[in-house]
């Protein structure tokens, strides 16, 4: 097997949150700024830590607002579920001795509220949380924290996000990628090393 360690972003890759993290966003935007922003006004916030969009909207009050967009987001959390397949490749892949490992813009708290709770977390050897390094995606720091707490080889590692910050945090860090379009079809232009359409896809070119 060429890889030996697959990495995955959260959002979009392995939980579908988007509308989550939508209408969550605008209903904190109609809270603080009175203003209805429309659902595809805000996709650029996905794959990004909740605080770099808000500063991106040009918010004050950061952390008053970014508890009260994790409060609205909480409202949606019924909605989020594993996209189809995606435990069963977690399975198969650890079943084979690969490590796997977690590269998020979540925080540590956010990841243990949104993810845990899926019962996956287990199978991740390394987490990487918004709050663990200083520079986030698309910057390669977050992956290269992950290469050296699991002791891997970049030629041995890969990449799975949905996002352009996935696929240039793993092109900054110089690791293969794969873009998942399970996530969102519409991101089918970005470049990536692998591009799949669905989860179960990812075993074909792992094992």
């Amino acid at each position: 097997m060429r890889y030996l360690h697959v990495v995955f972003d959260i959002d979009g890759t392995l939980i579908d949150s988007e509308k989550a993290v939508l209408k969550s966003l605008q209903k904190t935007l109609l809270e603080v700024k009175g203003v209805n922003v429309n659902l595809s006004d805000l996709k650029f916030a996905l794959g990004i830590p909740g605080r770099d969009a808000l500063l991106k909207l040009n918010i004050g009050n950061l952390e008053q607002v970014e508890n009260m967009w994790n409060e609205y987001y909480n409202d949606y959390l019924d909605d989020i579920k594993l996209f189809n397949g995606i435990r069963e490749v977690i399975e198969e892949l650890k079943s084979k001795s690969i490590k796997l490992g977690i590269i998020t813009s979540k925080t540590r708290k956010e990841y243990e509220t949104d993810f845990m709770r899926f019962e996956l977390d287990d199978y991740f050897d390394v987490v990487i949380c918004a709050d663990d390094t200083l520079k986030h995606k698309p910057d390669g720091e977050p992956m290269e924290k992950y290469l050296k707490i699991a002791n891997a080889k970049k030629e041995e590692t890969i990449y799975i996000g949905d996002s352009i910050y996935d696929m240039q945090c793993a092109k900054n860090a110089e690791v293969d990628s794969i873009l998942a379009l399970w996530g969102r079809e519409d991101l089918d232009t970005l470049k990536a090393t692998y591009k799949l359409n669905s989860p179960k896809d990812i075993l074909e070119i792992i094992i």
